[in-house]
């Protein structure tokens, strides 16, 4: 079975119990930033949820700074607001382009203006900066500095997914942007959100120690529980859509935020063409709510006298993960963790970039039985159709695995008000 228990010595900070008034009000700063999708801010908005639920009721408020094109998209949480900043695409590594037909360099500073501005005028206690130390090409910085002058006892906290991309990747572009750096000179605490023994982030990346330390929290993942009584799938109309014929065996097909999954999605509607009549499963695709338009519109042609569903995107993945029989998805962080905290079977496509994370995810879950997975090199509808017959007869997985830890959110949130809880009775003392 997964692991469920926390184990970590945060004591009382950590159990999950509110603290204390003594703890007064806090206000926490969230820089989150999605080039591509909308995996860092799923991730932030749980930890939001967290950090709130974890302090006295109306003591906490989040100021949530994003560029997703959608944000926020996810409802937010009571006690938490946001800002979006104009969006920006990552193309490769270091490399970005504004969706404002503006040039780089201006969108890079009105970003870099608009973010020194919240940090100073917001005057939080706590910044969780999301992913890069000195923000997207070093926007950060000027609010970082900023802060520091008008705020000098606000801690900084860095969060990492476990998985960035490539070591020689990370470590070149880290260091040409001067995020080694900012690490040094502006952070208390690193926190990590994944599991030390499956992938040791800190050593790959030659992380710079800070004052407060680097902490391995678990992957962060939604714990709302799944509504009973009934599948997801069904409970989608997808039953009723293909004939109401609940007992066959159904496929959840995800993109994520969808801006780079239509291959995915094109080579699995080419797949179940091929199998004819041995398709005799049923399916959902949720295209993803950042899919272009005229993908979209491609794909539903596509699906044409399939067997298959297909919605815009999914306002609760988690039912619908539980409910199918298979999952079939990229190897995002975020749709992987949920997929391996419900104990569902999936197959996984990692896409090809514009980093080497998802590959490198896919490949260390899947040498530990934890998931199948075509190798993007080898993709095709050939492949994949062979490969869905075979995984949804599978009962070896996933594997048994006592080292994956589903609680990254409630420790990250627990180290986070640590920081706030300690320094708020040193004043008081």
């Amino acid at each position: 079975m997964l692991k469920t228990a926390l184990n970590e010595d945060i004591s009382s900070i950590g159990s999950g119990r509110p603290l204390t008034d003594s703890a007064g009000s806090s206000r926490m700063a969230i820089y989150s930033q999605d080039g591509l999708g909308l995996g860092h801010l799923r991730r932030n908005i749980q930890i939001c949820k967290e950090f709130l639920k974890q302090t006295p009721e109306g003591k906490s408020q989040v100021l949530l700074i994003a560029d997703s094109p959608v944000a926020p998209f996810f409802q937010l949480p009571e006690g938490v607001d946001h800002i979006k900043l104009p969006s920006i695409r990552k193309v490769s590594a270091g490399e970005w382009q504004p969706r404002l037909r503006i040039s780089t360099p201006e969108v890079r500073q009105l970003r870099s203006t608009l973010l020194h501005d919240a940090f100073v005028s917001y005057r939080p206690d706590l910044v969780l900066v999301d992913h890069m130390p000195g923000g997207a090409q070093g926007e950060l910085m000027p609010a970082l500095e900023g802060l520091k002058k008008a705020r000098p006892d606000c801690a900084i906290v860095l969060g990492l997914r476990d998985i960035l991309d490539a070591q020689e990747v990370i470590m070149r572009v880290w260091d040409v942007e001067g995020a080694y750096q900012a690490l040094r000179q502006y952070y208390d605490r690193v926190l990590i959100y994944g599991v030390q023994e499956i992938f040791d982030t800190a050593r790959v990346y030659e992380l710079p120690v800070p004052p407060r330390g680097i902490h391995y929290c678990g992957y962060v993942v939604n714990q709302d529980l799944v509504k009973p009584g009934r599948t997801a799938l069904q409970g989608s109309g997808v039953g009723a859509a293909l004939g109401g014929c609940p007992r066959r065996k159904s496929v959840f097909v995800s993109a994520g935020g969808g801006a780079d999954g239509h291959a995915l999605m094109q080579t699995y509607l080419r797949a179940i063409r091929l199998l004819g009549a041995r398709a005799d499963f049923t399916t959902l695709m949720a295209l993803g709510v950042n899919s272009p338009a005229d993908e979209s519109r491609e794909l539903i042609l596509d699906a044409a006298g399939l067997p298959v569903q297909m919605v815009p995107y999914v306002t609760d993945s988690l039912h619908q993960i539980a409910g199918a029989d298979l999952v079939v998805c990229m190897a995002g962080y975020n749709t992987l963790s949920e997929v391996l905290s419900l104990g569902k079977k999936a197959l996984i496509v990692p896409r090809p970039g514009p980093s080497a994370e998802q590959t490198m995810r896919a490949r260390l879950f899947a040498e530990r039985g934890l998931i199948d997975m075509i190798e993007p090199e080898s993709f095709s509808p050939f492949v994949l159709a062979e490969r869905l017959l075979q995984d949804l007869e599978r009962d070896d997985l996933p594997a048994q695995d006592e080292t994956i830890d589903m609680h990254g959110a409630e420790r990250a949130a627990a180290r986070l008000l640590e920081l706030i809880y300690g320094r708020a009775v040193v004043a008081k003392g």
